[in-house]
């Protein structure tokens, strides 16, 4: 892909939620990933990272590391890792040893994003828990210097864990990324060295991240200056109508998510009647989809990366047809200019 003097944008990526459209399975969403993961390694998208939810039954992306150990044995280019694992759930040695494993068994094309965000509500996290006598404590720094020490050997000698950093798939560690949106995440990237995500579907204001994360950068093993890319929502097709209507399925769930009402992804029919109902709002409103033809996506996609200062966007797409949602993939590949993998 040839490097744009608008915005600095030299890869596309995927992010991907494992949606489950209405009428199908949480099992077919997953076989959908799968399918998707093997047209964008086609297409030369740079990586796949699939998300972490929980209890959401629009999302079926409950286990990250099972999906990216099927998607990188199905695919050869591209790479592929979490977006991401949501550490607070878990103990920093078992995903250090999870990830470890996959990284023996794919090499040096797995990334691990971490998140500190718990992917779910309140209670659903609570469920999450082993130890349920009181909520696990906000130690998220903690867990991730631990993390970080088991893949870089950093323990020092006399420390009773240094031993578990010879980890069962050897010398291929996942490459570590942080995932945020707020400033304090953009802070402990910085501050850390590490490469730095920003979820711009999530929160679209996060610009003033981005620049805190490079003035907090320290040059580290990890990365020697900062590397940013930030994940976008995105619906194209061939006309900016066209999209627009593919759109308004999932801008009726997350309106009813905001509400409290949990579904899967409505048809179009269903979601374009919604919104025509008497004192229908659109509830999306305030998070930033670009939506439209192949021009006008690359002309979105260029402005947002331009904004963070990101050379490289993430395209989350939801939409409940799943022809639908490969074919917004390959428009907007076309439209950059990819180079098909060999």
């Amino acid at each position: 892909m040839v490097e744009t003097a608008t915005s600095g944008l030299t890869r596309l990526s995927v992010l991907d939620q494992s949606p489950i459209p209405e009428g199908l399975t949480g099992a077919d969403a997953l076989k959908n990933t799968i399918d998707l993961a093997r047209l964008t390694d086609a297409l030369g998208y740079t990586r796949y990272w699939i998300a972490e939810h929980h209890g959401i039954p629009m999302l079926a992306s409950a286990a990250p590391e099972i999906l990216i150990a099927e998607v990188a044995a199905a695919t050869k280019h591209i790479r592929v890792g979490s977006g991401g694992v949501m550490l607070p759930h878990y103990s920093p040695l078992k995903v250090a040893e999870t990830f470890s494993i996959i990284g023996g068994l794919h090499g040096k094309r797995i990334d691990l994003g971490i998140g500190r965000a718990p992917g779910s509500d309140r209670e659903t996290m609570f469920a999450l828990q082993r130890d349920r006598r009181q909520m696990s404590p906000d130690d998220f720094p903690e867990q991730l210097a631990e993390l970080l020490a088991y893949f870089e050997k950093d323990f020092p000698p006399e420390h009773p864990w240094a031993r578990l950093s010879a980890l069962p798939g050897g010398d291929d560690a996942p490459d570590v990324w942080l995932l945020g949106s707020s400033p304090q995440s953009a802070i402990w990237a910085g501050e850390l060295g590490l490469p730095y995500s920003i979820a711009d579907f999530i929160s679209p204001e996060g610009a003033g991240n981005a620049q805190l994360y490079r003035a907090r950068f320290q040059p580290s093993v990890r990365r020697a200056r900062p590397e940013l890319s930030v994940c976008v929502s995105a619906i194209c097709a061939e006309t900016d109508e066209e999209a627009e209507r593919l759109a308004s399925s999932q801008r009726m769930a997350i309106t009813l998510l905001r509400r409290g009402q949990l579904i899967a992804v409505p048809t179009v029919e269903r979601a374009l009647e919604f919104f025509e109902e008497a004192g229908r709002v659109d509830g999306a409103a305030g998070r930033r989809v670009v939506v439209g033809s192949p021009e006008t996506v690359r002309a979105g996609l260029e402005a947002v990366a331009a904004e963070y200062g990101a050379s490289e966007v993430l395209v989350v797409t939801i939409v409940h047809d799943h022809a639908a949602r490969r074919h917004s993939y390959e428009l907007i590949a076309k439209a950059f200019g990819l180079t098909p993998a060999s």
